[in-house]
């Protein structure tokens, strides 16, 4: 039986979420839209990995939320912190990068959604901007 390698760790502000992740890690996609900005207070980026490669360890208090009819975002109901994003229908489980253990090892890749940014900050950087969602041929390898 092959023995998966730990990859990266992480939980919320007050401990009671705490995931292992058990595959290489996909670079940072900093999302602009409404929801992801109103979640975070600011910015929003995701690493992503596949669900069965999450491990939660500890989940007292992981709530989610359907914040979409896609989609739905996993935080914690005792601290706030803001952890995952997935659609509802499956796929990669998105992780917010400050969830992770440091060091990370990852990086920012890319903006998606930036026809949606605040009015409080510029996007001054040059990463890959996309006004929707990233495209299929953007291929993103792990970090």
């Amino acid at each position: 039986m092959e023995t998966k390698k730990l990859r990266a760790s992480g939980g919320c502000l007050c401990g009671g979420i705490r995931f292992e992740i058990y595959q290489p890690l996909r670079p940072v996609v900093v999302c602009h839209c409404k929801q992801c900005r109103q979640t975070a207070g600011y910015l929003n980026g995701f690493t992503v990995c596949l669900p069965e490669n999450l491990i939660l360890t500890r989940e007292e208090t992981l709530t989610w939320y359907e914040s979409s009819a896609e989609a739905k975002r996993g935080f914690c109901n005792k601290c706030g912190s803001s952890i995952f994003w997935t659609y509802k229908a499956g796929g990669n489980m998105g992780i917010a990068p400050g969830s992770l253990d440091e060091p990370t090892n990852l990086r920012t890749a890319m903006h998606i959604y930036t026809e949606f940014a605040g009015d409080y900050y510029e996007l001054n950087d040059d990463l890959p901007k996309r006004p929707g969602q990233r495209h299929d041929d953007d291929i993103l390898e792990p970090g």
